[in-house]
């Protein structure tokens, strides 16, 4: 067990006062570390800008993708980690080791043809969660969330997962009905299982899942009534186009707004009205409720409730209603200009850099238009393209002023509990709803309020230096004085005892406690990616060494502090 001493949150200040100015005044409640922590506070330095930003690339021309090379060099443990950092939910000492032998378009390769162990769905029955008493409860949907972000090894289908999650949104507390949690785990089996297919597939698969349906309530949409005046709900045909597919304007190849300063619409009220029309008659499989089975199943046409008439959209028209014009509908969408520069920036905002520059968007656009052999949405294309871009690999956006992202607190839950390889021997995976933003982390997976997400990906945060500049930095939504503290006092109590049976296996560093040098480098290189600077790593081995390794539980806090410092420091909550 780690020992306690407590710190004023003072040092962490910063990383909320570059979201909005603000300042933990004296009165904050302290937050909870390990160990003696006297050296601690120069880790408060302000967060970087370099969290949210481009390297200042030119933009390509509209249209244009730029072939993506990568030198055929050696690959550094830091280089890997990286990588893993971008890729996975979390990199580990092996994985590392695996990056650095195999190369990364090999490790890529390797994830791509790995199955599935389980399915989220398979795993809640498997593990009774199918029970009458579960009716009307979310039981087992937080543990199997948790249980495959953390110990399943098809890393990259399970990062990607969670950025289609970010992108394509729903929420479980916001599905009506019974079997929530087996609907909201059906869904996510569907980005799972889609992320290294075609976007194009994947939309089918979306628009015809129960609990998307009930997210965005068109489950049982009906067409118009002209005795009751009612028309079709617009809901899904809205957030489709806006946050899913298109965007409110018009793109550029690059991601930049045709018109420029005078962007035009990508669509109009009665693009959505016309949309909604083909959205109606979508209904459950079977009628039967009382077992989860037909929240799994595919959406069926009701033709009684669904829209036979003509429905006119983005210049494309259709009638007959059913599921032929449902996906006349979604290839209309997907054969729309703005979707490879909308879906490629937000993939690469969520794995590699909140402002990527115009030229890396087109190179991806590119690749998301033309596989190189004529098929348009090959995700594995993409991922390819923008896990291997030079602007993800090159040690020289290191360097830059603007480049990475804002690290979001469910990686570094589950960076933490990857790298000293956290398991549950129950198989309970009791880590549950993280959403407090007191307590927890202030978010939690599957769990956003609103089709908006928990953050946006055009979201500045006012009256910085990052909207000065002109950048966006979308992690900032849900990073303030509360979360700042919050977090850090949760991750200090997971560190230090884990919740549950969810405990951390320290064996392997604990062989290097003795030497706070070797300690702190291996956090630094496996947790870290090696972006801690010489400064934060001088000021960790100080508070490690404050603590002899023949105290009491000695070896085991020089760990715990080492670990949770790095985890505190604006250079590990700022990746590059």
């Amino acid at each position: 067990m780690l020992d306690d001493t407590r710190l004023s949150a003072t040092g962490l200040a910063d990383e909320a006062g570059a979201r909005d100015g603000a300042r933990i005044d004296e009165h904050t409640p302290p937050v909870v570390v390990p160990g003696g922590l006297g050296a601690v506070a120069a880790l408060g330095s302000a967060l970087a800008l370099a969290a949210c930003g481009s390297d200042g690339g030119t933009a390509a021309p509209p249209g244009a993708a730029p072939a993506i090379t990568v030198a055929a060099v050696a690959i550094a443990p830091a280089q890997a980690s990286r990588f893993l950092t971008q890729a996975t939910m979390g990199g580990t000492r092996a994985t590392v080791d695996a990056v650095v032998a195999s190369g990364y378009e090999s490790w890529i390769n390797a994830q791509f043809a790995m199955a599935r162990a389980t399915s989220h769905w398979d795993w809640l029955i498997a593990n009774g969660y199918d029970a009458a008493a579960n009716i009307t409860s979310e039981a087992g949907y937080d543990a199997t969330v948790w249980r495959q972000l953390i110990a399943e090894p098809d890393q990259l289908r399970q990062r990607v997962g969670m950025a289609l999650l970010d992108m394509l949104v729903v929420g479980i507390d916001g599905i009506s009905g019974n079997w929530r949690a087996f609907a909201a785990a059906a869904y996510l089996d569907v980005l799972m299982d889609g992320a290294f297919g075609n976007f194009r597939t994947l939309l089918g698969a979306i628009t015809t899942n129960a609990g998307m349906g009930s997210f965005l309530t068109f489950l049982g949409n009906r067409k118009a009534n002209a005795a009751t005046g009612s028309q079709p709900d617009e809901n899904y045909a809205r957030e489709l186009m806006q946050l899913f597919t298109l965007g409110l304007y018009k793109l550029n190849m690059d991601g930049t707004p045709v018109g420029g300063a005078t962007p035009v619409e990508t669509y109009t009220q009665a693009d959505v009205s016309g949309l909604a029309r083909v959205f109606t008659g979508l209904s459950l499989a079977g009628s039967d409720t009382t077992t989860p089975a037909v929240y799994r199943q595919p959406l069926v046409m009701n033709a009684s409730i669904n829209e036979t008439g003509a429905a006119t959209f983005l210049g494309t028209s259709v009638s007959g209603g059913g599921m032929a014009a449902v996906n006349t509908a979604l290839d209309a969408i997907f054969a729309h200009p703005n979707m490879p520069p909308f879906v490629s920036k937000q993939i690469i905002q969520r794995l590699v850099s909140s402002n990527p520059s115009g030229a890396y968007v087109a190179r991806v656009a590119g690749v998301f238009a033309d596989n190189g052999k004529g098929v348009r949405g090959d995700m594995q294309a993409v991922l390819k393209a923008t896990l291997l871009d030079t602007e993800a690999r090159s040690d020289a956006s290191l360097a830059t002023t603007t480049g990475g992202k804002l690290r979001e607190p469910i990686t570094r839950l589950t960076g933490w509990a990857r790298a000293y390889g956290a398991a549950s021997p129950s198989n309970a995976w009791a880590i549950g709803d993280t959403s407090s933003a007191a307590t927890r982390l202030g978010q939690s997976p599957g769990r956003s309020q609103t089709v908006f997400n928990f953050f946006r990906p055009e979201y500045t945060p006012p009256n910085t230096s990052i909207a000065a500049a002109g950048l966006v930095a979308p992690e900032f939504q849900i990073t303030n004085e509360q979360t700042v503290v919050g977090t850090v006092n949760y991750l200090q109590s997971l560190i230090a005892g884990g919740t549950g049976d969810v405990k951390a296996d320290y064996t392997a560093i604990l062989a290097k406690a003795s030497d706070s040098g070797a300690l702190v480098d291996e956090v630094n290189v496996v947790l870290a990616a090696g972006q801690l600077s010489a400064a934060t790593v001088a000021s960790i081995r100080t508070a490690v060494d404050s603590v002899a390794t023949t105290a009491t539980n000695g070896p085991v806090n020089r760990v715990g502090i080492a670990i949770l410092l790095a985890m505190a420091s604006p250079d590990y909550l700022t990746v590059r």
